[in-house]
């Protein structure tokens, strides 16, 4: 056995609406159910999803108060005010702020735009910098991507005579801030059929209303905040994604240029982990170390040697970003395991002082993704007393939900289910993690801690081929709600299976059940090589592609996990050194298995503490079960090996078989040499066996061992005496059979045994195995069935 990563759930598809899609879209059937397990089970959904790119957005004057909002801002232009758009720092902020600036800015507006500082505002709108802003003769404000839960800023403005209009896309709160407008397609009430737009969704379409037309040439920057935000790309985020993309492709826009050859992006093969992976970060690094300004410069840039120098110093900001990521998650990992456990602790909420509050988020992430529970990272400031911080969940806690009922003790706190940021007081800090921590044991079971990985179908290898796969990147782009998609193939026959790359931490696979043949490649898998048996069946998931090399195309599959369900054989034997696989076995599941005390007692002192003699387990054979068995020597007898191995559950046997005696390539006897010895006794009538026997055995070419064996045969059959090493024949003994002497018949067992065990082929020996193994299951289920 090998136990998978993570619990893995298949999503399983109505057979017959999958067949329907099958055959009106005509389409194949993996599509088909990766389509209805998206929820397009019908053919005019699943064809929308499929060819969307003619799809027309939904009318912005949907929105609640989009009018209003349109109407203030003319009204603005047309009398010279001064507008000021309030930012945020991340990817969706900073393209949101670039998209307003950009039409206003065509439309004659005097506008300007502010992003808070990470570091020394935080989060949201604040009130020093709206007095700075009224200070500057702005008399219009305009947020965009924040601001849902500024109540006390919006009566700030309300009270000083500011028309203020919110752009957001965060969960509202119970009490709405005091505003002109709020363009939200969440809020009570919304008349706006989409409700999942990022923070620039929200700003595309502010846009798209003020201009009276689909800004199309804006939908490049919009596709950065929608991806990097993480939204569900359905419905108009798919367009705006989708759509975005092919912009990009084709952008001349000197800040994309730049960006893309910091980061080796090649223009024309842009997607959405480009963006994901690669201008995002870039974009995010800006506002995670410093301040967001040179990012909405780099996307306002009309210059291509200006957007060059801006895009190198965000490229060198990002490596910087990369470092100190690295070793804030070492501290926080650090941090966790000595002092709050993820055995005691249901929500991690830890924290440190300088730890950069810009990139908190990525650690509650990491940690997240290595113990697989909410995590909550915080900056402390001692001098200040504050504590800002960054949230990540898992599925079963709503990190939004249950911050709402501490909001007694966060002033400024806002995000989704799944994220959150948070500004509280440090000496609130352990009060948080107590109420968490109860409302976390409240809401998860243990299973609820077991990192889950969603599958989209079971598939067979005969499903996948070159059209199938190629028909998945019509479901593209990808990202949250349409998640790249990840398939099962379950039990499957290897034909190879080896480590790859100079370092050998990755896996290289070839599954082959005699009908289709499919390689695999799984980073960073290596480490299961050795707990793999060359002659198992695998079950694995990962991402179908298409592998080109020589200009020829084949299918594979990037490994994201594998299991092995049966039991498994490792053939280790004559295999030398013993810790040259002795030491692949996870400890805590190793029972070395020794038949002979004489064995036992020539072992080390390491192993002899691993072993277990066969007859000291009689009283407790069921502690066997889920182990991994190390049969170290050869049993005395086929019994022995049946009271070890009859009905028991191994997840592995390791057989080793080391003996001191070969009784296989000793010469073994026949009724000839038996006939020829007694013969020659009889000629003799005695025969010294200390003083002759090995002048007998070098004449015979036999061994010593033989003339002692069958001396000892003839003793036990009454045929000879035996005083002091002399042998004397008998007269007028019986007719007898070899196999009444104890000694003959135990011989022959041995030898027997050694060819069963030592000299048979790996599937003769897993076969004699697994007969044992199996037996008791049959007989349990036998006896079921007669209850």
């Amino acid at each position: 056995m090998l136990k998978s990563k993570t619990r893995w759930i298949v999503n399983e598809s109505d057979s017959e609406t999958v067949n329907d899609l099958v055959q009106q879209l005509n389409i194949t059937p993996l599509a088909a159910k990766l389509l209805v397990n998206r929820g397009l089970a019908s053919a005019e959904s699943a064809r929308t999803f499929l060819f969307n790119n003619d799809e027309p957005f939904h009318d912005p004057f949907l929105f609640n108060d989009m009018q209003k909002a349109v109407d203030r801002i003319y009204k603005a232009i047309d009398k010279k005010e001064k507008i000021l758009i309030f930012g945020d720092y991340d990817a969706d902020g900073v393209s949101s702020t670039a998209i307003l600036m950009i039409t206003l800015k065509e439309l004659g507006a005097r506008v300007e735009y502010y992003i808070p500082n990470r570091f020394t505002e935080g989060y949201g709108p604040n009130i020093p910098a709206f007095e700075q802003a009224l200070n500057n003769g702005v008399s219009l404000i305009i947020t965009v991507d924040t601001g849902i839960s500024a109540v006390k800023e919006a009566e700030f403005l309300q009270n000083a005579g500011v028309d203020y209009i919110i752009t957001d896309h965060h969960e509202p709160g119970a009490e709405l801030p005091a505003a002109l407008a709020i363009i939200h397609p969440k809020l009570p009430g919304s008349n706006y059929p989409y409700k999942d737009l990022a923070g620039v969704g929200v700003a595309f379409k502010l846009a798209h209303a003020l201009k009276g037309e689909l800004p199309e040439e804006l939908l490049d920057i919009a596709s950065i905040g929608t991806i990097a935000d993480l939204v569900p790309l359905f419905g108009e985020n798919r367009l705006i994604a989708a759509r975005g993309i092919k912009k990009l492709r084709h952008t001349s826009r000197p800040g994309f240029l730049a960006m893309f050859k910091t980061a080796n992006i090649k223009q024309r093969e842009i997607n959405e982990e480009s963006i994901g992976f690669g201008l995002a970060p870039r974009i995010n690094a800006a506002g995670r170390l410093d301040s967001a300004y040179p990012a909405v410069e780099l996307l306002l840039s009309n210059d291509s040697e200006e957007a060059q120098i801006i895009a190198s110093e965000i490229n060198e900001m990002n490596k910087e970003r990369q470092k100190i990521v690295s070793e804030t998650v070492e501290e926080a990992i650090r941090e966790v395991e000595d002092h709050y456990p993820p055995d005691s602790n249901g929500i991690l909420v830890i924290g440190k002082e300088g730890w950069n509050p810009g990139i908190v988020g990525i650690v509650a992430s990491k940690l997240v993704d290595k113990f697989y529970r909410p995590a909550i990272v915080l900056s402390f400031d001692e001098e200040k007393g504050i504590a800002k911080g960054s949230a990540r969940s898992i599925e079963g806690f709503d990190l939004f939900a249950n911050l709402s009922k501490c909001r007694d003790i966060l002033p400024h706190f806002g995000g989704h289910p799944m994220a959150a940021g948070m500004t509280l007081n440090l000496e609130d800090v352990q009060e948080l993690r107590t109420r968490l921590n109860k409302l976390a044991g409240e809401q998860l079971s243990e299973e609820d801690y077991t990192p889950i990985t969603k599958l989209d179908s079971k598939i067979t290898l005969e499903e996948i081929s070159l059209s199938a796969i190629e028909e998945l990147e019509m479901l593209a782009p990808f990202g949250m709600g349409n998640p790249k998609p990840l398939i099962l193939i379950e039990s499957v026959p290897m034909d190879s299976i080896k480590k790859i790359g100079a370092d050998q931490k990755h896996l290289k696979i070839i599954l082959d059940n005699g009908e289709a043949e499919l390689d695999g490649v799984g980073f960073g898998l290596g480490v299961h090589y050795d707990h793999i048996s060359p002659y198992s069946r695998v079950s694995v998931i990962g991402e179908l592609s298409i592998n080109e090399w020589n200009n020829v195309r084949k299918p594979q599959i990037f490994l994201a996990d594998l299991s092995v369900s049966d039991w498994q054989l490792f053939d280790c034997r004559g295999v030398r050194p013993v810790s040259k696989w002795l030491d692949h076995i996870p400890e805590g599941t190793l029972r070395l298995i020794v038949f002979n005390e004489s064995t036992l007692n020539g072992l080390n002192d390491e192993l002899k503490s691993k072993a277990v003699l066969l007859e000291e387990t009689t009283e407790n054979m069921d502690a066997l079960d889920g182990m991994n068995l190390v049969l170290f020597d050869m049993p005395k007898s086929s019994a022995a090996l049946e009271k070890l191995l009859k009905g028991r559950q191994p997840e592995r046997i390791y057989a080793h078989f080391h003996q001191v005696q070969n009784h296989f390539f000793s010469t073994r006897p026949t009724r000839e040499h038996f006939k020829w010895f007694y013969a020659f006794l009889a000629k003799r009538e005695t025969f010294n066996l200390k003083t002759h026997g090995d002048q007998l055995a070098k004449y015979r070419g036999w061994t010593k061992e033989t003339v002692e064996f069958m001396s000892q045969v003839f003793f036990e059959l009454e045929f000879v005496r035996i005083d002091n090493g002399l042998i004397t024949l008998n007269k007028n003994v019986k007719k007898r059979e070899l196999s009444d002497s104890d000694t003959y018949r135990q011989k022959q067992e041995q030898f027997e045994l050694e060819q069963a065990l030592l000299y048979s082929s790996y599937r003769e020996l897993y076969d004699k195995f697994n007969q044992l193994i199996e037996e008791t299951v049959f007989l349990e289920e036998d006896n079921k069935q007669w209850i």
